[in-house]
């Protein structure tokens, strides 16, 4: 089967040619690097259609891949699907007619693209961001801590949501996500659930609780809390890992395999049912005030918003006392300049608008086809954020971008 993109999009350089293009990119772009988009499919969910692909393109993969639903941004970090394909989940960075994967460059010269301090620690862009874009609700489940990760050789996966309005002109079938537990609930009353798996709607969301989503706010979700995303488009920067664990047998009428309760569980626990619920989280799970503790409100960064533009913080705070990620929503009103100076590397992705970002020219595309090169996507190097990043809102409406950032950016980041 060829794939679309492999009719589309620029070739692939040579391994042993990323150097001189990554050297000629960040010249030619001030220490910009356009990103191409990153496309991924999920077997077991169903696309919400609001992330611009063309809908011929849904199912680029192959049917028996299911539906695309999600674009990865700035992403060095694989996707966990099965037969996937050995780029899936990974940005290119495309220069002169070709194409490299930003993983490749980063390990070129990850001081200047990502900082020494990142770098050093972890050899890799150890972040990434995504739309999450389904028609429905996905099943109740959570993502491993660093160390339950560590045992399948991978690591944990905190993440965030925002739900950028203007990614979000329908609600879809459930504007709603179930989060955590009940207060009260024992571990007994979960251990039946999993019990119950092979016997239809196994009943775990009988022991949690549904929240409204609202468009222009997010949540912090720490590792081993259970959440079960709603149909609103989702912005979700995150840990660099793709692990998960299904916990909820039925969604929608369709099955959940046990394969992907246990997607992430060492073999010999694969039916250990004490061992599998010990991965959660219990505290967090059963906060009698959760929302207090992981909702998100935007807070305007007043050191990086004027005449004309706005810097919103709206992913923030700490997870287990460590500043892991963090993602801001930059607005420029038509006509407005402006220079934005961050402390470390984003990947930026333009929502609405048109304009400059230095020598690069931002579009909100309609439509993309599958393998087509986009102007709407940005890495802003450690570099360049640190000397400032001049934008320029060229069209007739506002110029909107959301962009994330990696481990211990910043000083004045929001604790909540």
């Amino acid at each position: 089967m060829i794939r679309v993109a492999e009719r589309h999009a620029s070739p692939v350089a040579a391994k042993d040619n990323v150097s001189r293009l990554l050297s000629s990119a960040l010249d030619a772009g001030g220490g910009l690097l356009r990103l191409t988009p990153t496309w991924v499919p999920r077997s077991f969910l169903h696309p919400g259609r609001r992330i611009k692909l063309a809908p011929s393109d849904w199912y680029a993969f192959g049917a028996h891949r299911g539906g695309i639903d999600e674009r990865w941004f700035a992403s060095t970090t694989p996707a966990a699907n099965e037969n996937r394909e050995p780029d899936e989940g990974l940005s290119y960075i495309v220069f002169e007619g070709q194409r490299f994967l930003l993983k490749d460059a980063i390990a070129e010269n990850g001081a200047a693209l990502i900082g020494s301090p990142i770098f050093d620690r972890y050899q890799r862009w150890p972040v990434y961001s995504k739309f999450f874009d389904n028609m429905g609700p996905i099943p109740h489940h959570m993502h491993q801590s660093f160390e339950d990760a560590a045992l399948v050789g991978q690591e944990g996966k905190p993440e965030a949501y925002y739900f950028s309005p203007q990614m979000n002109n329908v609600d879809n079938n459930f504007a709603y996500t179930f989060m955590g537990l009940e207060p009260g609930t024992s571990k007994q009353q979960l251990r039946k659930c999993l019990e119950d798996w092979d016997q239809g709607d196994n009943g775990i969301l009988d022991l949690s609780r549904a929240y409204r989503l609202r468009r222009g706010t997010g949540w912090l979700i720490p590792p081993g809390v259970l959440h079960a995303p709603g149909s609103l488009c989702t912005y979700e920067p995150q840990w660099g890992s793709d692990v998960f664990g299904m916990f909820q047998s039925l969604v929608e009428g369709r099955e959940v395999p046990w394969s992907l309760l246990v997607k992430d569980v060492p073999p010999e626990k694969h039916h250990d049912l004490d061992f599998i619920i010990e991965q959660l989280d219990w505290e967090k799970n059963v906060d009698t005030h959760f929302k207090d503790s992981h909702y998100l409100e935007p807070i305007r960064d007043e050191s990086r918003s004027g005449d004309g533009y706005t810097d919103l913080w709206i992913t923030y705070g700490l997870l287990d006392g460590q500043q892991l990620f963090s993602a801001k929503e930059l607005t420029l009103e038509p006509g407005a300049k402006c220079t934005i100076q961050d402390p470390g590397a984003s990947g930026w992705i333009t929502v609405q608008g048109r304009g400059r970002m230095g020598k690069l020219s931002l579009q909100t595309p309609a439509m993309i086809r599958f393998g087509e090169e986009t102007e709407d996507e940005v890495f802003i190097s450690h570099q360049a954020a640190r000397e400032g990043v001049q934008l320029e809102n060229t069209g007739s409406e506002p110029l909107v971008g959301l962009r994330y950032f990696g481990p211990d950016t910043h000083d004045n980041l929001p604790v909540r």
